[in-house]
């Protein structure tokens, strides 16, 4: 298995400690010396949208030995909040999938955020596997999180998969945001459910017809030149009025998208603020109606503070793929 890379006096200081507790497997151990017994190797980590890096991960820490029982630490809510940052998944969920893993043997709920002799004690764990990177602690125990296993020779490099991560999975679906939403709206959800407004709902389903409308212009460019090809015809003829054609007509129909979102949100607004002034008492007062319509306006207009948009948005919520596997 290799040197642990500590000092000799360290070394054989902890090889006495291991001996006595629970028949922990030696530090510098040769396969020839393993115990019977399977050894017991932890992994740790956040596990959000879990996906097939945290599997491989995790394969890797189960065949670090031919006889290995992995058990695997996943933090709760209220620890991932305060150290890392909001979660998609709850903590339920993700100790849900990672019992669905077949490299998992055990789920340890509630994992600490920093693991010390005493967790390796209660748990019997002869090493810990993880990739190798440094991860501030933010916790403030020490440099690393895994500074004190690495320190005592417990500690087992694993490899990271590159091009997926939860924050990568995060950033797919914020950066084609609206196309997610239309897909969900489509699907049977309401604009209540994804936090969008009234006039935000509008101006996306008239997008997404002129998305649709310019595709079909596309293949019928497609469509012409084939035929003007087929007939012997010199191409360009048939493309550049094609193309004059449809320009204009792309034009005035934006202009004509445009002019009819404001004119919706215009007439939502007014029609709003002439209601309010409807149910308004002589004295200046409002009766009791006035809260009806101050829902009214919440759904309709203030709702704009609350659904993504692009200037709006701030990835600060979601937490970076740094630190513990997210």
């Amino acid at each position: 298995m290799g040197e642990s890379g500590v000092g000799k006096a360290e070394e054989e200081s902890h090889a006495t400690i291991n001996a006595t507790k629970n028949d922990v497997v030696s530090t510098t151990a040769d396969s020839s010396s393993l115990p019977d017994r399977p050894v017991r190797v932890y992994a740790d980590g956040i596990y959000d949208l879990f996906h097939f890096g945290h599997a491989r991960s995790l394969e890797q820490a189960k065949k670090l030995f031919p006889n290995a029982y992995l058990l695997v630490g996943c933090c709760n809510d209220q620890t991932t909040h305060k150290y890392k940052g909001k979660t998609v998944m709850t903590a339920a969920e993700r100790y849900e999938s990672l019992r669905h893993c077949k490299w998992v043997d055990e789920v340890i709920p509630d994992a600490p955020w920093v693991i010390n002799q005493e967790f390796l004690d209660k748990n019997q764990i002869d090493y810990v596997a993880h990739d190798s990177l440094p991860y501030a602690d933010a916790s403030g125990a020490g440099k690393d999180v895994y500074e004190f296993v690495k320190a005592v020779g417990r500690f087992k490099e694993t490899k990271r998969t590159d091009g997926i991560s939860t924050s990568d999975v995060i950033m797919r679906v914020v950066k084609d945001y609206n196309q997610y939403v239309m897909r969900n709206l489509d699907r049977g959800y309401s604009r209540k459910d994804l936090n969008v407004s009234y006039v935000k709902e509008k101006r996306l389903r008239v997008n997404m017809r002129l998305k649709k409308f310019q595709e079909k212009v596309k293949e019928q460019q497609e469509k012409i030149q084939t035929v003007a090809k087929t007939a012997g015809m010199h191409p360009n003829i048939w493309v550049e009025n094609a193309d004059r054609w449809v320009a204009g007509f792309l034009e005035m129909f934006e202009e004509g998208c445009h002019k009819m979102g404001t004119a919706i949100r215009d007439r939502i607004q007014e029609s709003l603020i002439g209601e309010q002034v409807k149910v308004l008492l002589p004295n200046g007062h409002e009766t009791s109606s006035d809260n009806e319509y101050e829902e009214e306006e919440e759904d309709d207009n203030d709702d704009d503070v609350y659904y993504y948009d692009d200037e709006d948005f701030n990835d600060d919520e979601y937490y970076d793929s740094d630190g513990k596997n997210c």
